[in-house]
């Protein structure tokens, strides 16, 4: 049974830690051999199995969707003073980071990450050959 500073974990929380150092290990062999964008997608799971972990700790329940972790994680983490509040940035930044890998085409980032509204896709003229 994993414990800290004396107190026993949920197991579900102990579920979430272990996939996180299982992320970690992955992320590291990932990056040793240079594919930055898996790498920084690991990198981010890893904050995001640690910040459901944390979540489960404080609250007994897990949460649902990546933006309901990242809210109710920076929620929980400002009345925690041994956690460093830059994990909450990092967390964020992170998921935009996986969101570019998992969804970026074309050197951009998914439509999400652009501030100006997006023309309409148009098909390049067909040329007849005839």
């Amino acid at each position: 049974e994993l414990r800290r500073d004396g107190i026993d974990l949920w197991p579900e929380a102990k579920d979430y830690l272990d996939k996180a150092r299982e992320e970690l290990d992955e992320a590291r062999k990932i990056a040793a051999i240079g594919l930055a964008k898996a790498a920084a997608r690991g990198a981010y799971f890893v904050a995001f199995h640690s910040a459901e972990a944390f979540i489960i700790e404080r609250t007994g329940k897990v949460a649902k969707t990546h933006v309901g972790v990242r809210s109710e994680f920076a929620r929980l983490a400002k009345n925690e003073p041994r956690l460093d509040k830059s994990f909450v940035a990092f967390l964020a930044q992170a998921y935009k980071y996986k969101e570019i890998g998992d969804y970026g085409v074309g050197g951009r980032g998914p439509p999400s990450a652009s501030k100006k509204p997006r023309k309409p896709l148009r098909r390049p003229p067909v040329s007849s050959t005839a």
